[in-house]
């Protein structure tokens, strides 16, 4: 599954690429002419109408153009720039989803059909015990006296959502007026039997399962836009753009993204300004208040200790795009020659672009185009999280988000990557208060590091040394110092440490790279242990 997703996530680019070489070597007077682009649209329009997944027909063919032609010629009677067929209500052969009527013949019949539907090859540990759990489950969120209406179904899309080692059945239950949204992660075991997991319920927890924190489904869509149209009935608040990145159409979903953020420049009055937070030694952060992204640009000249080029900065974000994030890294969308309104920036941060970024920014019209730039979902700085916790008195939410802090470290060191750079400002704080890491100049994948423990001083001169007395390789890592640096405060250190006292030991880490090496993939699952069905010990034997 992690092959297959780093193939999918590169294979548009290459299908890009193929085009735009046929194109250019069948018609190479397509680059300079532009009185053919507005026929050429045209025609593309017409054989859109019949087909099952306009929206990304029209994205392919505004990558290709745009390789193929100047950024002063995207003119939007070349390009889509907005749709040009509606996806509103459309359908494929088979519908998106299907409906099941419990009062029809009972809850537990109709729980059974809808797991049959899926019509899996490999067989069930113990289904009836699974759909007992599930009715369980389910009852608490319905508790009595609750009257079933004549309405009362269960909507659930036609194809499982694939990711890692789960599929995941994806709905929402309809009793009159109340809906409830709901996923139900299905999980093997070492036998290749089939079990239900857990029941995922309303849309705080299905949008913890579609993070952008986490990687992309695999799903079956003939229609994507009626899979993205029933998602959003189950998570309102997810945009459009990011559900398409959820379900693995990430060029569509930035498509969508870069339309609507110049909707919502047009819509606004507010100035791009530098983000909150301390400020980076390799990205110049900066964000526009009322929406809730950032625009990271590498700096022309990275400020010591760090010793790294933009090329090597360009490599590590690719590796987070093509690596599992475990829900603990935040997608990144990459844009090239950004146009920008002038008038939209703060004088103060036009000035530090002009300083900073001078290689990357030019100055066109009333506009300011920016050449290379990342964009992420806007986060509050860890630090700044921690600190606003530890002056409001807010033990139980401090303690939680530092636990949170160190699992966010160790379920990335399980899933291969180790963060580098692991102060406090490099991560961020979701609305759900999940913490996750966002800065990857420094990551480095696990199996290249060397974990050692300090060595003794063997005088009383190395002992008082202010300098390392031990000799350090570039790939070195000594965990015995992480309480140095990790957590300053003495109170906030203090809760860390007891939960996670475990990262300081050099052990920890090499116990992780021997299980990498064995193939293992840690379970790191979307949902808290809690909500977890029980299952007896010999079923969960490994």
């Amino acid at each position: 599954m992690r092959a297959l997703a780093r193939e999918r996530i590169q294979m548009y680019d290459q299908r890009v690429q193929e085009a735009v070489d046929a194109l250019v070597e069948r018609f190479p007077e397509l680059p300079g002419d532009e009185a053919l682009w507005p026929a050429i649209k045209l025609a593309y329009i017409g054989l859109l109408q019949d087909h099952k997944q306009p929206e990304c027909a029209e994205t392919f063919y505004n990558s290709a153009a745009c390789q193929v032609l100047h950024r002063r010629h995207y003119h939007n009677e070349f390009i889509f720039w907005r749709p040009a067929v509606a996806t509103e209500h459309l359908e494929g052969e088979a519908p998106t989803y299907r409906c099941y009527y419990p009062l029809k013949d009972g809850l537990r019949a109709t729980l059974r059909e809808i797991a049959a539907s899926f019509e899996l090859a490999n067989p069930w540990e113990d289904l009836a015990r699974d759909l007992r759990n599930v009715v369980r489950a389910l009852r608490q969120h319905f508790p009595r006296p609750m009257r079933a209406r004549p309405s009362l179904q269960i909507q659930v899309h036609g194809a499982l959502f694939f990711r890692n080692k789960g599929a995941y059945v994806v709905g929402r239950v309809i009793n009159a007026h109340r809906e409830l949204p709901f996923a139900v992660p299905i999980l093997q075991n070492e036998r290749g039997e089939l079990y239900l997991d857990a029941l995922l319920v309303g849309e705080s927890q299905l949008l913890v399962l579609f993070s952008f924190a986490r990687a992309y489904f695999f799903v079956d869509m003939e229609v994507p836009a009626a899979t993205v149209s029933f998602l959003r009935l189950l998570m309102p608040r997810k945009a459009r753009a990011e559900m398409y990145m959820a379900v693995g159409l990430a060029k569509q979903g930035k498509t969508l993204f870069y339309r609507d953020l110049h909707y919502h420049l047009r819509h606004s009055t507010d100035q791009f300004v530098e983000a909150p937070g301390i400020k980076g030694m390799v990205m110049l952060v900066f964000t526009l208040p009322s929406f809730p992204y950032v625009f990271k640009l590498m700096r022309d000249r990275f400020a010591p200790p760090k010793d790294i080029d933009h090329q090597t900065v360009k490599d590590k974000y690719l590796m987070v795009k093509l690596h599992d994030r475990v829900g603990r890294m935040a997608d990144t969308l990459e844009y090239s020659l950004v146009a920008l309104p002038l008038a939209r920036f703060d004088p103060a941060l036009v000035e530090e672009l002009k300083r900073e970024c001078a290689s990357i920014i030019e100055f066109d019209g009333e506009a300011i185009v920016i050449g290379h730039v990342y964009i992420e979902r806007r986060m509050q700085p860890l630090n700044i999280h921690v600190e606003e916790l530890r002056r409001d008195g807010d033990e139980a939410r401090l303690r939680a988000v530092l636990r949170e802090y160190g699992d966010a470290i160790k379920e990335l060191a399980g899933a291969g990557i180790f963060p580098g750079d692991m102060l406090l400002k490099n991560f961020g704080v979701t609305r759900h208060e999940r913490v996750v890491f966002y800065d990857y100049d420094e990551i480095q994948p696990m199996s290249e590091m060397t974990f050692r423990r300090i060595p003794p001083a063997r005088s009383y001169e190395e002992e008082l040394s202010a300098e390392p007395y031990w000799s350090i390789g570039p790939i070195d890592v000594f965990p015995e110092q992480f309480d140095r640096f990790l957590v300053a405060d003495p109170h906030a250190k203090e809760i860390f440490l007891a939960y996670h006292r475990d990262l300081l030991d050099p052990e920890f880490w090499k116990d992780k790279q021997a299980r990498l090496r064995a193939g293992i993939q840690e379970d790191v699952f979307p949902y808290p242990d809690e909500v977890r069905f029980a299952r007896p010990a010999a079923a969960c034997r490994r």
